[in-house]
């Protein structure tokens, strides 16, 4: 265990304030577990917070959710767990255990709920302190720079195996190229839905990727119609479901009048703004399923790392760039410069 921790800290609100400092490696007591961080995948979330444009985060607060590592220290109630597994773990730091959410293992709902890089310290530090019952142990076989995809995966799979449930003979629009749209794309191709990927055309790169990855049709919407796309590829009947990985006011209008009468459209990507205006008279009159996803929940993890494990995941071609934690500056520019696919921290790279 190295004697100095550092990490990546949202100072206060606002753009930017943000410092890489020296912190005190904590104690692992009660169910508590510490872990020797290895990568962080860099989320969408963690840009709108260093933009000041999230207002989840509590400040200061190292930040990171999505990531792998070793157990290096256990707390004296922790039983499921020992040091030198590796492991990743879901993003729940606290919960109250008492509402209905809770009862169910419903977490991601708890009006009390802490999370990891948001209200409680992250993965983009030496090491990050995580709750026993939300830890799982890695296949042997699965890589720590795969394990730091579950998270990610995880949310994707809460939204299309647990909200949507997608099923086989589906035709879906998935809009947004991005990391979570691509995530999409392969979960969808291993269930075998028909998938229309919609982008612009600075998405041009990522398009191509997608279609490599087994996307059925792929649209630039500012010079493709895709109204005429799905039209001609569902015989005019419309999607059965639209899932929005772009957090795109315009996107999301486009894609509402396309989905079939009855069908759902699923918000997976976060708006930069609370209050967007959207076009409700089609999920009106369609009878529209408008479902909001929110992260993920216990039930998700089995599934994204059995996905991870058996390579239904192209981990190779979703990690696109890899940095020190020293060198997080750099990582969150080039992430936002939109030219990478996921950019992932090193935390120790000397232990991994």
């Amino acid at each position: 265990m190295t004697k100095k921790m550092y990490g990546v800290s949202k100072q206060r609100p606002g753009y930017d304030n943000m410092e890489f400092i020296e912190l005190t490696i904590p104690e692992a007591t009660e169910d508590k577990v510490l872990i020797e961080v290895a990568y962080t995948g860099i989320c969408g979330s963690d840009i709108h917070t260093y933009k000041g444009e999230y207002n989840n985060p509590t400040t200061p607060v190292v930040l990171g959710h999505e990531f792998s590592g070793k157990v290096v220290a256990i707390g004296q109630k922790v039983t499921s767990v020992k040091i030198g597994d590796r492991v990743t773990s879901e993003t729940t730091f606290y919960v109250c255990n008492k509402c209905e959410y809770c009862k169910n293992k419903q977490y991601n709902l708890c009006p009390y709920r802490k999370g990891l890089g948001t209200q409680q310290n992250g993965s983009m530090a030496n090491y990050v302190l995580a709750r026993e019952e939300s830890i799982h142990i890695l296949p042997d076989s699965l890589s720590y720079e795969g394990a730091a995809m579950s998270e990610p995966l995880a949310c994707c799979v809460h939204a299309m195996y647990q909200l949507s449930r997608l099923e086989l003979q589906d035709t879906i629009i998935i809009m947004g190229p991005g990391p979570i749209g691509l995530f999409l794309l392969q979960i969808a191709k291993e269930i075998g839905a028909t998938v229309i990927m919609t982008g612009i055309t600075k998405d041009a790169h990522r398009l191509e990727l997608a279609k490599s990855m087994g996307a059925d049709v792929v649209v630039d919407t500012l010079t493709d119609d895709l109204a005429a796309v799905v039209q001609k590829v569902t015989h005019g009947r419309g999607v059965d479901k639209v899932y929005d990985a772009s957090g795109a006011v315009l996107a999301v209008n486009e894609g509402l009048p396309l989905i079939r009468k009855k069908g759902q459209f699923i918000q997976v990507g976060l708006f930069s703004s609370k209050v967007v205006d959207i076009d409700t008279e089609s999920i009106i009159q369609r009878e529209i399923e408008y479902i909001g996803s929110r992260s993920q929940n216990p039930y998700d993890w089995p599934i994204a790392i059995h996905l991870l494990d058996k390579g239904a995941i192209d981990i190779n071609r979703m990690i696109t760039k890899v940095y020190p934690l020293e060198k997080w500056h750099t990582a969150f520019e080039k992430v936002m410069e939109g030219n990478e696919i996921k950019v992932i921290i090193a935390s120790n790279p000397e232990d991994f």
